[in-house]
């Protein structure tokens, strides 16, 4: 029998905002898990932000979201660090939503004989930083990255994202990064920590298929598909898992949350 669902995850880009606007549902949604007293957390694979910045931009965007249910694949891959090798040391390349995670959890950024290169989103990928980065990693430095995407998104187009800098690394060295953000059940897991929930009585939205239904399918959780973001519907058919339900955009979600609160709905 299926559990009622008591608290969220909802990915931003493509579900919550688009190009620094609120899509047109976004407030309203969360404006309702917050009158049912719904426990939920953004999450977002871009490390280029902290969770303060974060909040900045949703709030410009008409969104009121605290910094502490924002959870980035910097926060993520940072806690991962910190449990594998506490207070290590890494290279690293990225901008502050990396660079503080890494710092807040003890670590020390370092180019001599670092344990680890950490390599995260930025708008300016640095040749130099990239060399440096492969040479590290020919010596023995493990090899992490915050996320798998390939591209992400600018007003003139696609800009290449972590996932493609990281396959040049890769190419240069032999050596596979481990990655830390979505699809990897990890950063879901964490998610569900830092708001005490399960997944069994969780649900994940998104707007890709590849990363935000798969990661949240591994993690056994429910999930909705969005059509505002990466995900087109003629694509759906193509992915051999399928989510737990396909609507048209986050405001078709908000009536769910109420009727699912009220005990209204027979489930997801």
């Amino acid at each position: 029998m299926t559990k009622p669902v008591a608290s969220w995850l909802t990915d931003m880009d493509g579900v919550l905002v688009h190009e620094e606007r609120a899509i047109p549902g976004a407030a309203e949604f969360i404006a309702a898990l917050r009158r049912h007293e719904r426990p939920f957390l953004v999450l977002t694979n871009n490390s280029i932000f902290t969770p303060r910045d974060l909040r900045a931009r949703l709030h410009a965007a008409g969104l009121d979201i605290p910094q502490e249910s924002i959870w980035t694949s910097a926060l993520a891959t940072a806690k991962f660090l910190s449990e594998q090798r506490p207070e290590g040391t890494a290279y690293v390349i990225g901008e502050a939503g990396l660079t503080t995670a890494l710092h807040d959890v003890g670590y020390v950024m370092t180019t001599r004989d670092p344990e680890y290169v950490v390599l995260g989103e930025t708008r300016t990928y640095s040749f130099e930083a990239i060399t440096k980065a492969i040479q590290l990693v020919e010596s023995g430095a493990r090899f992490i990255a915050t996320n798998p995407d390939p591209t992400g998104p600018s007003p003139s187009g696609s800009l290449p994202a972590t996932g493609s800098v990281a396959a040049l690394i890769t190419k240069a060295t032999g050596v596979e990064p481990y990655f830390v953000g979505k699809p990897n059940p990890l950063m879901m897991r964490t998610a569900l920590n830092r708001i005490e929930a399960h997944s069994e009585t969780t649900v994940m939205i998104g707007d890709r298929m590849d990363t935000d239904v798969l990661s949240g399918l591994e993690a056994g959780l429910r999930s909705i598909l969005v059509l505002t973001g990466s995900t087109a519907p003629g694509q759906v058919e193509r992915f051999p898992f399928r989510p737990t339900r396909v609507v048209d955009s986050i405001a078709d979600v908000v009536p769910l949350v109420t009727e699912l609160a009220e005990g209204e709905s027979e489930g997801l």
